[in-house]
C-alpha cells in the first residue's frame, strides 16, 4: 500500500474561484496567473479548470509550449518576457506574449530576425522596484516598441507592491497613469489583492488574479471565507505511530518540545520532504479526524508528531487534514510564519495527487 499522504485538487473550486475573480472584473479580462505549476497545483490539470479564464499567465516558455501542445490556444502572457534574442522565432510562431521590463530586452528586439508580429508588454515600475521601466526610460522603451515592426499592439502594466497593506494602490496608480497616459495603450494592473480591493480603480483592460484562484487570502485582515473561495487543495494524511508521553518526556530532533503532563502523540506521515515547513513551531493546527489538534516538536523529513490527547478516538490510522478543506492553509502559513503561496508551491513532487 502507497504512504497516505496524499493532495486532493478539487476543479470544482478553481472554477469558482475564478468566477469570483470574474465578478470583481467587471468587464475587464483575465489572465489566471499559473506560475510556478499552478501554485502547485498542477499546470494542466489547472489550466483546464480554468478555461474560462481570457488568457494564462506563465514564466517559464517550457509551460507555455505544454499549454501549446496540450491544444491551448488563448492568449499566453510570458511574465518576465525572453531572456536571448533566439527566444524570440519560438515566441512568434506560439503565440505567446511577452512582458518587455527592461532596456535589454529591447536591445535582444532589435538584434533578433523572426517573421510575423508580437503582441507585447511593457512593464512600467512604478514603486515595486522589481521589474519594470522606470521613469528616465519608460518613453523611450514606448517609443521602441510602438515603432518596432515586429511588434503589433502594446498593453501597458504594472504591478503593486502594497495592495494588500496600508500603502494600498494609490500613490502607484497616480504615478502609472500620468506616466502612461499619453500613450492611450490598454491597461493591465490588478493581482489578487488589488482585484479584491480596489477593482474600480485598478481592473482596467485585464486583471492578473494568482492567488485567489487557489483558494487563499492576498489579506492579513480577510480570510478566504470571508471572500467566499474555496479551498483548491487539501494535503491530507494519517497517523501511522502513537506515543503516550509522561512528563518530562521529550519529542523530535532536538528534544525542543517537553511534555507538561502525560500526553498522548500522534505521528503523522507528512513532513518537509512533502512540502510541510520545517519551522512550522509547536502548536501550528492540524485537523485529526475533523478535531482541531497541534504540532509538537520540530517537523521531521517524512513525520510530524501532533498533541491527540484531547481526540481519544485517534488511533493509527485515523485521518489527519495538513491544510485545507476545514483548516485554511492561510492559517498554517501564519503559524509557520510564512505564507500560503509558500506552501502550496512548495507542494513535492512524492506527493500523490487526486483530482476531483
Amino acid at each position: 500500500m502507497p504512504r497516505p499522504i496524499r493532495a486532493t485538487i478539487s476543479a470544482a473550486a478553481l472554477a469558482h474561484n475564478l468566477a469570483i475573480a470574474r465578478r470583481h472584473a467587471g468587464a475587464a479580462k483575465i489572465w489566471a496567473v499559473l506560475k510556478a505549476n499552478a501554485y502547485g497545483h498542477g499546470l494542466l490539470r489547472a489550466t483546464q479548470a480554468l478555461q474560462e479564464a481570457d488568457g494564462f499567465a506563465l514564466l517559464d516558455v517550457v509551460d507555455a509550449l505544454r499549454l501549446r501542445n496540450a491544444g491551448i490556444t488563448k492568449p499566453i502572457l510570458m511574465l518576465e518576457g525572453f531572456f536571448q534574442p533566439e527566444d524570440l522565432p519560438v515566441f512568434t510562431r506560439h503565440n505567446l506574449t511577452p512582458v518587455i521590463h527592461n532596456i535589454e530586452q529591447i536591445e535582444m528586439l532589435e538584434k533578433a530576425t523572426f517573421v510575423g508580429k508580437l503582441d507585447a508588454y511593457l512593464k512600467v515600475n512604478s514603486g515595486m522596484n522589481r521589474l519594470g521601466f522606470a521613469l528616465d526610460n519608460v518613453r523611450l522603451a514606448w517609443n521602441a516598441l510602438d515603432g518596432h515592426p515586429g511588434i503589433g499592439s502594446v498593453t501597458v502594466m504594472t504591478h503593486f507592491a502594497d495592495a494588500d497593506g496600508e500603502g494600498g494602490v494609490a500613490a502607484q496608480l497616480q504615478w502609472f497613469n500620468e506616466l502612461t497616459q499619453p500613450f492611450q495603450a490598454p491597461r493591465s494592473l490588478a493581482n489578487s489583492a488589488a482585484l479584491l480591493r480596489y477593482s474600480d480603480e485598478t481592473r482596467a483592460d485585464w486583471v492578473r488574479p494568482g492567488i485567489m484562484l487557489y483558494g487563499c487570502s492576498p489579506f492579513g485582515f480577510k480570510s478566504a471565507e470571508d471572500i467566499g473561495l474555496k479551498p483548491a487543495m487539501t494535503l491530507t494524511s494519517e497517523i501511522i505511530a502513537v506515543q503516550h508521553l509522561q512528563p518530562g518526556e521529550r519529542v523530535g530532533y532536538g528534544m525542543t518540545y517537553q511534555a507538561a503532563q502525560e500526553m498522548t502523540v500522534g505521528i503523522v506521515a507528512c513532513g518537509y520532504a512533502d512540502g510541510y515547513p520545517r519551522h512550522a513551531p509547536s502548536g501550528t493546527p492540524v485537523l485529526v479526524a475533523g478535531q482541531r489538534a497541534g504540532t509538537v516538536g520540530r517537523v521531521s523529513m517524512d513525520l510530524l508528531c501532533v498533541d491527540i490527547s484531547d481526540v481519544p478516538e485517534a488511533y493509527v490510522g485515523t485521518p489527519v487534514t495538513l491544510w485545507g478543506e476545514g483548516l485554511p492553509c492561510d492559517e498554517v502559513a501564519q503559524a509557520a510564519g510564512t505564507v500560503s503561496y509558500q506552501l502550496l508551491c512548495a507542494l513535492a513532487p512524492r506527493v500523490p495527487v487526486i483530482e476531483t
